[in-house]
């Protein structure tokens, strides 16, 4: 038989470990849905872009273009929408082309090698990609 105060010390004990596990955080990424945890989060909301008409006026102003050639491995593999533009390798399209091209207000187009990708002005991230447009 348990004496008075270890019956209530063991009580205590496991009022304590029954209010730990019911408090507990969940691990990082298995919280509920919709609910902020803390970590980073990266919001991919822009303009919906017609691609099929980019294309069609890349096609009719290829007099406008510089010259395209693939991007090395390692740079094409860092190239993706919601990721920093890589430095010094975007070139700017003539201002004869970027007129014709359709405007989305805080976003600019830009080459990349054969690529062709729109990008956030303030923040520099990419939000689409229009992969080897100009073979």
């Amino acid at each position: 038989m348990l004496s008075k105060s270890q019956t209530t010390l063991s009580i205590g004990l496991c009022a304590l470990l029954a209010a730990s596990s019911a408090l507990a955080n969940p691990p990082p990424g298995k919280g509920q849905p919709g609910r902020y945890d803390g970590g980073v989060q990266i919001d991919l909301r822009g303009p919906t872009v017609d691609i099929g008409k980019v294309r069609v006026i890349l096609g009719e102003n290829r007099q406008l273009i510089g010259p395209a050639s693939a991007l090395p491995p390692g740079i094409a593999k860092n190239l993706a929408r919601g990721k920093p533009l890589p430095p010094g390798i975007a070139k700017n399209f003539d201002s004869r082309l970027i007129s014709r091209l359709p405007y989305y207000e805080g976003y600019e187009w830009k080459q990349i090698g054969r690529d062709v990708v729109l990008v956030a002005i303030a923040t520099g991230i990419v939000h689409e990609i229009l992969r080897n447009v100009l073979d």
